[in-house]
């Protein structure tokens, strides 16, 4: 009997990603650990090895197609002995678009199973209370401008589900929109290819991918959710390049092929700080907070296809050397699209740099459920006074976004405190 292959959820949260590539063609032997595919989700492409071996008799799904639930049967694979006609005997589910329910024996455990057809429909969930919406419902509403507590769930037990999400935009765009008066004719919002197209303006217009659509939920949910304020503090690092530069020249002596920058110290700096400020080390959960025992920082990454944060866990444990080995594989691998879940999901804190394209100062958004990020500017040279006279120094500013509900101006202001004097003393991150 030909084995099924079927799209894996290749994380928690996952329920269904686009089938971007196949590395296999039919016909193909097939061995275990062979990757066949790439999937992108909503965060990464990342490949798919098979775990049985045989040959690849039949291409489901093909490669580009998108929306594709987990569970469902993406490619058929023939057994040692089997050929072409054992395909026949292979009952298939309908066209990924068709809103069937998946058989007993693959109904996945996570998302895909609140996706049943609506004739399953069961209690509505209570207005009061805790809301129950699966993951990609609350994406959604949140891109859409939805109130979930006005929703209807059509899941299990009442669970709003991403077909409840979509019925309800629907409706909202049905909705007679209020007359504006006569002299505005342009569109309001945030429509900006109707505003486009109404003014002549030439455009291209690219699709977004799955992954800036998840950016682009999750950063407006975070600065229209979070109580965000900011912490500044200017840092002289004319020791720390000095430091940098005497220890970058005794690796290049030794040959150990590691060549650390700003940025693994201030990584260094940071985890320092999480350790002796633990309260910056933490979450919102709702009705309590999370304090975490395990530093681990994240680090932002520019990547061709958006912003993504892998972690350096128990960053306080470790060296500068292997720090800077560490974020150069993360970093490479994030361009590619080949971290793996664990690698970016989770994290205490996050840091974001931009002083590499010369940016004096900004601020970033929370990257929840994390407390906060750390925005750092370019080092430059600034007059300032020591000792009542007037000197140079290398400045570099760095602004603290926090989360009111979890960290104060005073833990903020501590841990600022902190970062400031391990940046300014580098020989305190190497003891």
């Amino acid at each position: 009997m030909p084995i099924k292959i079927l799209m894996p959820a290749l994380s928690p949260t996952m329920t269904e990603g686009t089938l971007a590539k196949w590395c296999k063609n039919e016909g193909d032997t097939v061995e275990s650990g062979d990757v066949i595919a790439e999937i992108e989700t909503d965060k990464a492409t990342m490949e798919v090895e098979a775990v049985d071996e045989g040959t690849l008799g039949k291409i489901v799904i093909p490669e580009g197609t998108a929306g594709v639930k987990v569970n469902e049967v993406i490619a058929l694979l023939l057994e040692e002995g089997e050929d072409a006609s054992a395909l026949d005997s292979v009952s298939l589910e309908a066209a990924p678009a068709a809103a069937e329910a998946p058989k007993a024996e693959e109904k996945p455990a996570t998302e895909a199973v609140s996706e049943a057809p609506k004739a399953e429909k069961t209690a509505p969930a209570p207005k009061s209370g805790r809301i129950f919406a699966s993951p990609l419902a609350r994406r959604l509403a949140g891109m859409y401008d939805l109130d979930l507590a006005s929703l209807t769930g059509t899941g299990p037990n009442g669970r709003i589900v991403k077909a409840d999400v979509e019925a309800a935009k629907e409706a909202k765009a049905k909705q007679p929109a209020s007359v504006a008066p006569a002299a505005t004719a342009m569109p309001q919002g945030v429509d900006a290819k109707a505003q486009a197209d109404l003014l002549g303006i030439s455009y291209r217009e690219e699709k977004a991918s799955g992954i800036r659509k998840t950016i682009a939920a999750r950063l407006t949910e975070a600065k229209q959710t979070v109580p965000h304020f900011y912490l500044t503090v200017d840092c002289e690092i004319d020791a720390l390049l000095e430091g940098r530069k005497r220890l970058n020249a005794a690796q290049e002596k030794m040959k150990t092929g590691v060549k650390m920058s700003v940025n693994d110290f201030v990584i260094k700096a940071v985890a320092a700080a999480m350790h002796e400020v633990p309260e910056a080390n933490a979450s919102w959960a709702g009705d309590s907070i999370l304090y975490y025992d395990n530093v681990d920082v994240s680090v932002a990454v520019a990547t061709p296809t958006g912003l993504i944060t892998p972690i350096l866990k128990n960053a306080d444990e470790k060296g500068l050397a292997q720090l800077s080995s560490e974020m150069k594989d993360l970093a490479v691998r994030a361009r590619d699209g080949k971290l793996r879940p664990e690698e970016y999901q989770g994290g205490g804190f996050s840091i974001s740099n931009l002083g590499m394209y010369g940016i004096k100062e900004f601020s970033a958004i929370i990257n929840p459920p994390q407390a906060c990020i750390l925005a750092v500017g370019a080092g430059e040279q600034r007059a300032v006074v020591k000792n009542g006279q007037l000197a140079v120094a290398t400045v570099m500013s760095c602004t603290l976004s926090v989360d009111h509900r979890v960290v104060d101006g005073a833990v903020g202001a501590q841990f600022l405190a902190a970062f400031k004097r391990f940046i300014e003393d580098p020989l305190a991150l190497i003891v």
